[in-house]
């Protein structure tokens, strides 16, 4: 839809995504009169929540798991232990209730429509748009977003700012804020240049990694359902389950691991050493005792033929030759060396990463608006009144299991919040 030639809002939103969306519905339940338009540059409304989930939109996290914001939120998390007091996984998880969405909370903490369906969510968020007045206009991208002349709606002046639109459409606003997302590249932000902003560099933030001529790939499709995952000559780590596919490898233990990782990786040319420990959470002395067992049990035995329960016969095979072990050999002939070689290779098994893979139809960065820019309480930009930022164009972001579009919620409705003037609002 054309934005319009000279169009005057009174809250411009620039992005129709999660946070946008949310930010439109909250601020007209607190603010009726406040004439809001969402600007959004593709075809759709909410296309990355239609796809979240593989398509079942994991909307939040119980958080039962988190001991710190650090490990959900690897930048950003000061900024969303602070946010989420003001609205919470749990103040999100009743807002859906509430508003017809049955959810479920799976064993790994991720909660999802009971529907299983991402289109309940964009129904939901685009019906309550248009039943509260919201207007939306998609298929518009904002090039540029400055400080205007005239004076503003009830005569502040200060508040005023000009939208320019790619197709030659202009939009006025007294508030505006930006929820564009996540952005590939520093252009993305152009639109912001007149404002003088520090930024992060994006990168990307959540992927799968490449394992070029290792023939680990040939067990393309086999899941191992608990390993830590490290990178050599550093203290990241972490662990869930891992996928070997035809590429290398991915999974939720890689995916978080990209996460942490993201900007070294990025700088590396996305080169790195990779560690596995195949048995999870155990020591290297459990381990031991572990392998010592198994081999008193089964001495006549080939090693092949007996191994730990967490993985195959063709994966544990394939750790063996990698490390210079023969499949055949029975266990008795495996000797102390042998044995601790077998320890070695289950809990720091090494590959080499060359390149990453894009995850799925997904793609979150870090990066965008450094966090110094905002005010942490309101999520306004210090520089310019009137001026707010929601979601991934902010330098937050997350792991995977819903964490990211909680983050969306949060902060866009602390702006919702920020911008209706209250110190304390109804309960969500």
């Amino acid at each position: 839809m054309k934005s319009d030639t000279h169009m005057t809002t009174t809250t411009a939103i620039i992005g129709g995504g999660a946070a946008g969306c949310f930010a439109a519905i909250n601020l007209k339940r607190m603010m009726p009169d406040n004439d809001i338009t969402v600007y959004e540059s593709g075809k759709k409304l909410l296309a990355k929540v239609a796809v979240t989930g593989g398509g079942r939109c994991n909307l939040t996290n119980s958080f039962e798991d988190v001991r710190s914001m650090d490990e959900v939120y690897p930048r950003g998390a000061r900024l969303m232990k602070r946010l989420l007091k003001e609205f919470s996984h749990k103040d999100a998880y009743r807002w859906f209730e509430r508003n017809g969405v049955r959810l479920v909370t799976q064993d790994d903490r991720c909660v999802f429509p009971k529907s299983q369906d991402a289109m309940e969510i964009v129904s939901l968020l685009t019906r309550l748009m248009s039943e509260s007045g919201v207007r939306t206009r998609t298929s518009c991208r904002a090039v540029s977003i400055k400080r205007d002349g005239c004076s503003g709606s009830g005569g502040r002046q200060e508040r005023r700012f000009r939208i320019d639109f790619a197709d030659g459409g202009t939009a006025y606003a007294d508030n505006v804020v930006v929820t564009t997302g996540g952005c590939q590249r520093r252009g993305s932000l152009s639109m912001l240049d007149s404002m003088e902003l520090d930024m992060a560099e994006p990168v990307p933030s959540l992927f799968s990694i490449c394992l070029p001529g290792d023939d680990i790939r040939e067990l393309s499709g086999t899941v191992v359902d608990n390993v830590t995952v490290g990178i050599c000559g550093t203290k990241l780590h972490a662990s869930g389950a891992l996928l070997i596919t035809h590429w290398g490898m991915s999974g939720p233990a890689i995916l978080r691991l990209s996460s942490y990782a993201a900007r070294m990786l990025s700088e590396n040319g996305y080169k790195a050493r990779l560690t596995v420990n195949w048995m999870g959470g155990m020591k290297e002395s459990e381990v031991a005792e572990f392998i010592s067992d198994l081999a008193a049990g089964n001495m006549q035995k080939q090693t092949a033929s007996v191994y730990p329960e967490c993985l195959n016969s063709r994966l544990w095979r394939n750790i063996l030759l990698n490390n210079g072990l023969k499949p055949e050999q029975r266990w008795a002939e495996m000797g102390r060396k042998g044995l601790n070689k077998i320890v070695a290779a289950l809990t720091n098994s090494t590959y080499t990463m060359d390149g990453k893979n894009r995850f799925k139809e997904e793609f979150v960065t870090c990066g965008g608006v450094a966090l110094g820019n905002i005010n942490p309480a309101t999520l306004e930009c210090r520089k310019h009144e009137g001026l707010y930022f929601a979601g991934e164009v902010l330098d937050v972001d997350a792991v995977t299991g819903g964490f990211n579009l909680q983050a969306a919620w949060t902060m866009g409705y602390v702006v919702a919040q920020s911008i209706a003037g209250k110190g304390a609002v109804a309960q969500p």
